[in-house]
């Protein structure tokens, strides 16, 4: 049964790397871009992370909305085995639409001016983004319908997703999906959805006043972006003021502070999850590299309180435990890869002899006192001598130390049968190992996002999170013992933030508690750290800088050789010795060889 349900993931997965190499091709032929390759779950120009342009654009947010809801979306139900026809044309339709969006941003959209014309407020810079990208879809050529109808059923599933995880039924998210339908349809000439028109009517009657001028003037102005952004910063002003009125209204309904985050705020979370920065990904490793020796390291920690280390196994139910490692042994059998075999392997990379005892009875070396009283019995005895015996031996420690931000989820179920045989191949070599993994506790904040409100927002406030650093496998138990614990890498929950710069720290300071000769950090990433409510109550490039003193500060002290290991991205920004893995296209004896060839790289 295990091997039945791998191989429906495995085919699951095939299709979605065809979806995306076919809405990588679509992308590159409507932008007239051919530099557009999407990886790990996101778009990039060269080596440059595209920005989130609008909610809608991303299939996935359908899949995000249904936490804060009460009841399973549409996209939770058609997930079930006997949709799976269904499942693969909504998902043809979904990426396909969001590909076009894309596409027409890059192609008709001039992202400097964009960024100089950006308000400053949060809210108002959202709308103003979301406006932008209906003007670009306004612009689909007469000979492109196919293009049309894929934003139009993008659009919509956004729209009935929203609905619902019942996000509405705030005074903002009512307003903000008021705005997103209006706007919508009077920059595109599309009408509105029938069944929201019922919903809205009274929040647009509200809105007329205030916004209905420069809403007209929006399709007039759409084919000049210049003239247009005018009339869309003073909606998205009017729009913004609106919200915080709406929020200090339902604060004082609730007896409770404006800035108290509660069930108000929730809508806000389909646009925290999918706002990324122009300057994220490579760009962002690149930036924090040049910034490095400049900025010298000050990151500070808002409040530890609710950080936490943990055994993996005690955060999954046992019987899950048992159905993840069959899943993971059932992968670990469909690779072939023979742990005895990378166990020589890595015994001749990593072991250095070492003596473990003595040869007597030599012609030659030590003289061995408990033979001295064969000269008298036989004078012209000459083995009265010992020499040391060596063998190789693998006085080593190995970290792996995994990322587990919610990107890494995609890559786990090829990324987990290497890490399982890896572990088995060391110890057999004769290596201490420990697989470590690093996520926050919440999204956006949590906890300490919560304190750092109640006491007024002090400025920098450093990270704030609730870090959660994970043991799946540490040095003092076998792997036999450990199995369970790998299996959790299979667990998609647990993968949220992360915080790589205090991961690596805390990965380091583990592995320096160890006696042995030589010790190894892996790092396995893919893309620079994240974490929503630090980065927006600091400053863009905050967790990048900390990684990166953080690396350059454990190459230079040398006590621990660090790696990085990309999935799908160069990390050499960040580490000085890196490799990059692109699973989806490599065996997984490829990869294997990939990753243990880190190991051979010069310290």
């Amino acid at each position: 049964m295990a091997e039945a349900a791998h191989d429906s993931v495995q085919a699951q997965v095939r299709r979605q790397q065809r979806l995306d190499a076919l809405c990588a091709a679509t992308v590159r032929a409507l932008s007239a871009r051919t530099d557009v390759q999407r990886r790990a779950n996101h778009w990039f120009a060269g080596t440059q992370q595209l920005p989130s342009f609008a909610p809608h654009l991303h299939p996935q947010t359908a899949l995000h909305i249904p936490a804060l809801a009460a009841e399973p979306s549409a996209s939770q139900h058609s997930a079930r085995p006997h949709h799976a026809e269904h499942v693969t044309h909504a998902a043809l339709a979904d990426g396909r639409g969001a590909a076009d969006g894309t596409a027409l941003r890059l192609r008709y959209s001039d992202a400097q001016l964009h960024r100089q014309l950006r308000p400053a407020l949060p809210m108002a810079r959202r709308v103003f983004d979301v406006l932008e990208q209906y003007r670009v879809e306004s612009l689909v050529p007469d000979t492109w319908p196919g293009v049309r109808r894929n934003l139009h059923a993008r659009f919509s599933a956004w729209s009935e997703a929203f609905v619902t995880a019942r996000l509405h039924e705030s005074a903002q998210g009512l307003l903000l999906l008021t705005v997103a339908q209006v706007g919508r349809a009077r920059v595109t000439g599309e009408p509105m959805d029938e069944a929201l028109q019922d919903m809205l009517e009274a929040t647009r009657f509200g809105l007329a006043p205030h916004i209905g001028h420069a809403l007209a003037a929006l399709r007039r102005s759409r084919h000049d972006q210049a003239a247009y952004a005018e009339h869309a910063l003073a909606i998205a002003a009017v729009v913004a003021a609106l919200s915080e009125s709406a929020k200090t209204q339902a604060a004082q309904d609730k007896n409770t502070a404006p800035d108290e985050p509660d069930d108000e705020d929730a809508w806000l979370q389909i646009w925290v999850d999918f706002e990324a920065s122009e300057d994220s990904g490579w760009a962002s490793a690149l930036l924090a590299r040049e910034s490095a020796a400049q900025a010298p390291p000050s990151y500070r920690v808002f409040t530890t309180q609710y950080d936490k280390e943990v055994a993996a196994q005690d955060l999954v139910r046992p019987a899950q435990l048992q159905e993840l490692r069959a899943t993971l042994d059932a992968a670990v059998r469909q690779r072939a890869i023979s742990p005895t075999q990378w166990a020589r392997r890595l015994q001749a990379l990593l072991a250095r002899p070492a003596i473990d005892g003595w040869d007597s009875g030599q012609e030659s070396g030590h003289i061995d006192g408990r033979r001295l009283a064969q000269l008298v019995a036989a004078p012209a005895e000459r083995r009265l001598f010992r020499l040391p015996h060596s063998a190789p031996r693998a006085d080593v420690a190995l970290a792996l130390l995994i990322d587990c931000s919610g990107s890494m989820k995609q890559h786990m179920e090829r990324l987990a049968p290497l890490l399982d045989v890896l572990v088995r191949a060391l110890e057999m070599a004769g290596a201490q190992t420990e697989v470590l993994g690093y996520t926050t506790g919440a999204w956006n904040g949590g906890r300490a996002l919560r304190d750092w409100r109640r006491q007024g927002k002090p400025a920098q406030p450093g990270r704030l999170n609730e870090l959660c650093h994970i043991v799946f496998k540490d040095s003092a138990r076998p792997w036999r013992r450990s199995r369970h614990g790998l299996a959790a890498l299979l667990k998609p929950e647990l993968f949220r933030e992360c915080v790589d710069g205090e991961a690596l720290r805390w990965a380091a300071a583990r592995l320096q508690a160890l006696e042995v000769e030589r010790r190894y950090l892996l790092v396995f990433s893919d893309g620079s750290p994240m974490d929503g409510a630090t980065v927006l109550a600091n400053d863009s490039h905050y967790l990048d800088r900390d990684l990166l003193h953080s690396a350059r500060r454990i190459e230079r002290e040398g006590a621990v050789a660090l790696r990085g290991i990309g999935l799908g991205l160069d990390l050499s920004a960040f580490f000085g010795r890196s490799v990059v893995l692109d699973l989806e296209q490599q065996s997984p004896a490829q990869a294997l060889a990939d990753i243990v060839g880190t190991l051979a790289l010069q310290r």
